[in-house]
């Protein structure tokens, strides 16, 4: 334990003096992105001068180098600029004077590296790290893009804009000033400025701080937290590799210091622990010796009694034969003993009164499901209600009309009789030829609601009875025009109806449960349409494997308010009705949708809000098995 504790404390130590190193590595990490920054505020400030467009367009090198005075004053380091062949127009940097200092080629040509030019097609600006040799350059290359205009619409490329900032040994002597640790640069060798997939870059020392640095052997995998340990004649270093960015590059900083105090102090500390380790084990086995059988009977008894314990239900105590922690455990093994016991007859008792409540559970659950179970059959009651008012309201209406034509035709009877000359006076006056025309069609309808709402009843009492239902051929048209006439008091004068119907062949189903389904749908269709608007109804044969007619599509669409996917996913549900109290029961799609699927069909909608709803319902012309229509 003493070597361990010592192994232990070493790497505490070391990993002491890389956390403090690290913690140096992420204020040079701050300052390189100081740089960065600086070099994006400066480049989009002035590129935003009205004059830097003209400068590019006319390549005047002497407006570039005021340009580049005012640049440089702002940013450290050097600029460059290219045109958008990019060949150099002008390069402006600071000697060691700090004085500003100009290159630019008249007649020769400074050509950029393809490379670059290929990179920046699709890019704004590129930045990477060019090793030099006894320093890192930080570069930032940049596109320079025109600002469009009444004549020129679209932004055009019109030159180039390299800026850099050398780091020497004079960055290096600022961090050793200010952070008391010596330092190196490295790159990464054969690495591209965007990176190079697949290939493992190595380490290269560019720049030292110190003459020793300078024959390190750096292995490539050393990472940040592993401490790089050399020496010289003089001193015994410890660095790490600190990694930083520069866009998309990435260079190292090794952050090295002292390491003669730090190995001092671990000798003195491997000396005192060798002593004190070697006291400490023969003192532990004279002990060991002393306390073996004091110790070790009352830990025996103890373990024997929980072993009892967990195979017996009764209580267990164990004489406690001193006031020792051992004692001090037994005692509380005996209290523990005691409230287990305790907590199984509590626990049986409890399982007792939760068998009880069970039972009690299951009661009122069966009276809860009877409940709802006649809930239920009042709301189908109250569907069934609605269903039967349309028709009846229908002829109650109708007969208003009805009564109204009936007394002018007696009243024209009476006349005729009396005063026959004045027989045609007195048509005109009653509007005979309306009359005539309107009365059978109101007969008509009064026949049709007469007749659904027989089909009502009769379906109703199927319901209950659906042995006595009976298949029959129908055609979907008729059904379709028969429920349009039944609904043509809420349709007439508000929406207009657009029918599509192909050639049919009669479809073999229950009748009065398909004439509901179409019900239901276009109820609702209209219910939707909120004023004026529109319905299309389209009919059409369906083809199976063998080429012929064996199913028939009805495709019923309307213009209203629709609905969200929230609503659309629950409107086949039972009782799930978007009505206010009282104006749907919410059994209208559900009843459609099991008669459509009892009759080896399918029923399906989509709608979208504010736009409208369309169900279609695709039904065999056979069914596949008559069982299935029964179901």
């Amino acid at each position: 334990m003493g070597w361990y504790f010592l192994f232990k404390f070493e790497k505490a130590l070391e990993n002491e003096v890389v956390q403090r190193l690290k913690n140096n590595g992420r204020e040079i990490d701050t300052i390189i992105s100081d740089y960065y920054s600086d070099l994006y505020d400066t480049r989009d400030e002035l590129l935003l001068k009205p004059d830097v467009m003209s400068y590019f367009t006319t390549q005047n090198v002497e407006n570039f180098k005021s340009y580049s005075n005012s640049w440089l004053q702002k940013s450290v380091g050097a600029v460059s600029f290219y045109t958008k062949e990019g060949q150099l127009i002008l390069s402006a940097f600071k000697d060691e004077k700090k004085s500003i200092r100009y290159f630019s080629l008249n007649n020769e040509k400074v050509q950029l590296n393809d490379r670059y030019l290929k990179y920046l097609n699709d890019k704004n600006d590129i930045a990477f790290v060019d090793p030099n040799k006894g320093k890192l350059t930080l570069i930032l290359f940049s596109k320079v893009i025109s600002k469009p205009s009444l004549s020129q619409t679209t932004p055009k490329l019109i030159g180039y804009v390299e800026q850099s900032i050398d780091l020497s040994d004079e960055f290096l002597q600022k961090i050793k000033s200010k952070l008391k640790i010596e330092s190196l640069l490295l790159s990464e060798a054969g690495a591209a400025p965007s990176g190079v997939i697949g290939e493992k870059p190595k380490l290269n020392l560019v720049i030292s701080s110190k003459a020793y640095f300078k024959h390190i052997s750096i292995p490539s995998s050393a990472s940040i937290d592993q401490l790089i340990n050399f020496e010289t004649q003089e001193q015994r270093y410890g660095f790490i590799l600190y990694p930083v960015s520069w866009g998309r590059s990435k260079f190292y900083i090794g952050l090295g210091d002292v390491r003669q105090d730090s190995e001092a102090l671990l000798n003195n500390i491997r000396f005192a622990f060798i002593s004190v380790i070697s006291v400490v084990a023969v003192l532990l086995f004279i002990t060991i010796l002393l306390t073996t059988n004091w110790f070790l009977k009352p830990v025996n008894k103890l373990i024997n009694g929980l072993r009892a314990f967990d195979s017996s239900e009764q209580i267990l105590q164990i004489p406690v034969t001193n006031q020792t922690e051992v004692g001090l455990l037994t005692q509380a093994f005996n209290e523990m003993s005691y409230k287990i016991y305790r907590t199984r007859a509590d626990l049986k008792k409890k399982i007792k009164e939760l068998e009880i409540a069970n039972t009690e559970l299951k009661e009122a659950q069966t009276k809860l499901v009877h409940s709802a179970k006649m809930t239920s059959l009042g709301q189908l009651v109250a569907g069934v209600a609605h269903e039967l008012n349309n028709p009846i309201g229908f002829i109650f209406s109708n007969t208003a009309h009805l009564k109204e034509y009936s007394d002018k035709l007696f009243e024209l009877i009476d006349l005729t009789e009396k005063h026959p000359e004045q027989m045609q006076s007195k048509k005109v006056e009653i509007e005979y030829d309306y009359i005539k025309n309107d009365l059978p069609r109101l007969i008509k309808s009064c026949q049709d609601g007469a007749q659904r709402t027989r089909d009502i009843v009769l379906g109703l009492r199927n319901f209950s009875r659906l042995e006595e239902a009976q298949l029959k051929e129908i055609d979907i048209k008729e059904s379709l025009t028969t429920t349009l006439e039944l609904l043509s008091g809420e349709i007439k004068n508000r929406i207009q109806i657009h029918t599509q119907f192909d050639p049919l062949p009669k479809v073999l189903c229950f009748a009065s449960q398909i004439n509901q389904v179409f019900m239901n749908i276009l109820s609702n269709a209209v219910q939707a349409v909120q004023g004026q608007g529109q319905i299309w109804i389209t009919a059409i044969p369906l083809k199976v494997g063998n080429g012929q007619i064996g199913k028939i599509q009805i495709s019923i669409q309307d213009s209203g308010i629709g609905m969200d996917p929230q609503t659309l996913e629950k409107i086949f549900e039972p009782f799930f009705t978007t009505k206010g109290v009282g104006q749907g029961t919410g059994l209208g799609l559900s009843i459609s949708y099991g008669i459509i699927q009892n009759h080896g069909g399918e029923i399906h909608a989509r709608s979208q809000k504010n736009v409208g709803t369309e169900f279609t319902v695709i039904l065999p012309v056979k069914p596949l098995q008559e069982k299935n229509a029964r179901t």
